[in-house]
């Protein structure tokens, strides 16, 4: 239950912030198009499909999870060497246009080849851990939750390892609490299972 408050306050105030950091919370995908071109499309790829296993796919994830991402890069409560240092450039209107171009191009499955014994056991452990409560069916993710289907194999790897080992602490808790009770094995099993979906 107290995981709940916090993902409810986490979500009141991402509301809150957006609207007050723009006015009406109008975005243009347009102007985020330019800049993604600009600031992103050589990590991320140009529609936001990454081809690098370390990066992160963008297309299709939420717009309020992209947004509430970038502005936790700028204001430091999570780091990247990268993208930490990336984020300080960006407005909170160049943030707003980003999340509403990448929410809007298709995400392409991943290229990883995925190994059918891990899905199954990383099938079992989503199921038994209730991970589609919050990620919905098929990991197509909420609001601020993250879409995770087919996102690269090892970003899911390092980011699962980052919250167990409270190396990524951005999410209220939720995720380290979850986390925690990991193995590695359990970690490569989820990361094949979510690899594969689409």
């Amino acid at each position: 239950m107290h995981w709940i408050f916090r993902l409810t306050a986490r979500t009141g105030f991402g509301i809150l912030a957006a609207l007050a950091a723009n006015g009406s919370g109008a975005q243009d995908a347009a102007a985020g198009k330019v800049k993604a071109g600009e600031a992103c499309a050589a990590c991320h790829g140009a529609d936001g499909n990454s081809s690098n296993e370390l990066w992160p796919s963008l297309a299709g994830q939420t717009a309020r999870y992209l947004y509430l991402e970038l502005r936790d890069f700028k204001e430091g409560r999570r780091s990247d060497p990268v993208m930490s240092a990336i984020a300080q450039t960006l407005s909170r209107d160049d943030m707003f246009n980003l999340a509403a171009y990448y929410s809007a191009q298709a995400p392409r499955p991943s290229t990883y080849k995925t190994d059918p014994d891990r899905i199954e056991r990383g099938k079992a452990v989503a199921a038994s851990s209730l991970c589609t409560m919050c990620h919905l069916g098929g990991f197509s993710g909420q609001n601020e939750i993250p879409r995770v289907a087919d996102q690269q194999f090892q970003y899911i790897v390092k980011q699962l390892k980052d919250f167990r080992e409270r190396r990524r602490t951005n999410d209220g808790g939720n995720m380290t609490a979850y986390t925690k009770t990991l193995s590695d094995d359990d970690i490569l099993n989820l990361a094949n299972y979510i690899t594969d979906l689409d």
